[in-house]
């Protein structure tokens, strides 16, 4: 093949030469040119993922207090984990079926299908009356959710090693600002009908008061389709080979290519054992599941944190306050993303960012029971908080949450690490299924368990009702020891 070949081959089809062989090309290199259309529909799709999970975050809590499932009210945080565990959960059975799917019929088909479905069951979400209601709804929106892989395939399948430090901050900076976006629209929107009468004083928004941030939530989903369905174009490589009248996707350009025979070979799929037993992909596995474990648990605890009295070792913050703190934390993220990011991956071996972001994790939780003394120092007899006490509050909140964000850059690094130590091109999607797999196990199963954790430690007065901090401390501080495997699996890849 001559070296035009190779040229026509890089940017015709996204099956780019083996990422690790792009890792040892001349940094001199200019880089590959972003395909902005595809990259700005697929932004828009993953925005709605984290907008409908985490719109319910500030008002979970209260929904189920309306529901009257138990008179105590330690026990509310039992079944507000187990609503968000369903959605997990669901997700972790479907999430490799669409990797699989994708490879058959394509990715656009895929990312649309589970979009629509979450707007779906977003819906269904906010008219839910029953327990049983709510888990199957949450139960189908996991499952269309699956689709993440997907979607994460894709980003693979647009960059290379030249120009995705460019794209993935801004790929990872959706879910960022979803988590701002989300919480947002839970804690401003909740009991609509009450907050804003003379605007949203229907009859249904009253009978239903969480109903009004689903369907703000569901909207945003049927743009992210209508955007989907305009712009984003198929990246399924053995779809790219047919199509030689023009540029595939990669490029978002629709111009004529030279007149060059590609290579008629369909590209290899491997199957479930054989992409999991090379060492780079199992340590990515087993440390993502770790990860997830310890973001989602850190996002409900903080919840159920900011949501329990003061006395009883929480906040005793509002539905608003809840929806602010959880902006807050989106915000930092979004800073780091936009900022920080970029030159990091520029600058840092990816392996050595993903290793210092899991161990910021101790220190995360390390932070929240200092907070619940400062509510205690700062609290007035009626129970509110003064002025110089509020401040250093919302300061140590700040930093608990910078913190967990610096952590969730992890993500961002794993996405890398997928795409550069996967076995073949042609098995990026089942890497990326098996590694979002993991990571949706470790979901499905972190608020049901964290929130038990808190709620026993808060009615047994274990270690003045801290013991799930020492827990979660000890648990992150052995993860992000044992997370350094990366390291190793990466020099021996590059070697």
């Amino acid at each position: 093949m001559t070296p035009d070949d190779e040229i026509v081959h890089d940017e015709a089809c996204p099956l780019l030469p083996h990422s690790h062989a792009e890792s040892q090309a001349p940094s001199q290199a200019s880089p590959t040119p972003l395909p902005l259309g595809q990259l700005a529909a697929l932004c828009a799709v993953r925005l709605v993922d984290p907008i409908a999970f985490t719109q319910l975050f500030p008002y979970v809590n209260d929904f189920m207090s309306d529901l009257h499932l138990t008179d105590d009210p330690s026990r509310i945080g039992f079944y507000s984990g187990l609503v968000e565990s369903t959605f997990a959960l669901s997700q972790l059975c479907s999430i490799y079926l669409w990797a699989k799917l994708s490879d058959k019929i394509g990715r656009k088909p895929v990312i649309l299908t589970g979009t629509l479905g979450t707007a779906t069951t977003t819906l269904a979400f906010g008219l839910s009356t029953s327990l049983t209601g709510i888990l199957s709804a949450r139960c189908l929106g996991g499952l269309f959710s699956g689709n993440i892989a997907v979607i994460h395939s894709v980003v693979g399948e647009i960059t290379d090693s030249t120009n995705q430090a460019r794209a993935i901050p801004i790929y990872a900076l959706m879910w960022q600002v979803g988590s701002v976006v989300g919480p947002l629209i839970g804690g401003t929107f909740s009991h609509a009908a009450s907050k804003y009468p003379d605007l949203l004083g229907y009859d249904i928004f009253e009978r239903h008061p969480y109903f009004f941030p689903c369907l703000v939530s569901a909207v945003i989903a049927l743009v992210g389709v209508l955007l989907g369905f305009v712009f984003l174009q198929e990246t399924l490589p053995s779809k790219c080979r047919r199509n030689n009248e023009k540029k595939c996707s990669s490029l978002g350009s629709s111009g004529p290519i030279p007149d060059v025979e590609l290579p008629t070979l369909e590209p290899k799929s491997m199957s479930f054992k054989e992409v999991l037993v090379y060492p780079a992909i199992s340590a990515l596995v087993a440390s993502g599941f770790s990860l997830s474990f310890l973001a989602t648990s850190f996002d409900v605890v903080f919840v159920l944190f900011c949501y329990s009295s003061v006395q009883s070792g929480g906040l005793a913050f509002s539905a608003s306050k809840i929806g602010w703190s959880l902006a807050i934390s989106g915000g930092i993220s979004s800073g780091l993303q936009m900022f920080f990011m970029p030159y990091l991956l520029r600058t840092f071996d990816c392996a050595k960012m993903y290793v210092f972001s899991m161990g910021m994790w101790p220190f995360a939780y390390f932070c929240l029971p200092f907070l619940n003394l400062i509510a205690r120092w700062g609290s007035t007899e009626d129970g509110e908080l003064n002025a110089n006490a509020a401040a250093v509050l919302w300061v140590g909140i700040a930093i608990a949450l910078g913190l967990s964000r610096i952590g969730v850059l992890a993500f961002s690094t794993s996405m890398i690490l997928v795409k550069e130590h996967a076995p073949i091109p042609g098995a990026l999607s089942q890497s990326n299924g098996i590694v979002q797999f993991a990571m949706c196990f470790a979901r499905s199963f972190a608020p049901f368990l964290v929130s038990s954790l808190f709620a026993l430690s808060i009615d047994n007065n274990l270690l003045g009702g801290y013991l799930w901090v020492i827990v979660m401390i000890c648990l992150s501080t052995f993860i992000s020891i044992d997370c350094r495997r990366i390291l190793l699996h990466s020099k021996k890849t590059i070697s």
